[in-house]
């Protein structure tokens, strides 16, 4: 996984976490919130591949559950 990938990584887990929000769809939809404000903050550029990113880190969402179960 890419530094990218990494960083909205981290801040997905720092959301749900504060969220409590631990289900697939809200890690799906917090997934989602978070690249759309690295977009906007300039962080992700059209050059990009957002999809590729957003599907990598959904296809480790049971990772993230049981990291954050510990």
């Amino acid at each position: 996984m890419d530094d990218l990938a990494t960083e909205i990584l981290d801040l997905v887990k720092v959301k749900m976490k504060e969220q409590g929000a631990y289900d697939r769809a809200s890690y799906e939809e917090l997934i989602e919130e978070t690249t759309e404000y690295f977009y906007e903050k300039g962080k992700i550029t059209d050059d990009d591949n957002i999809e590729f990113i957003k599907d990598e880190l959904l296809q480790m969402y049971e990772i993230v559950k049981d990291q954050l179960a510990d």
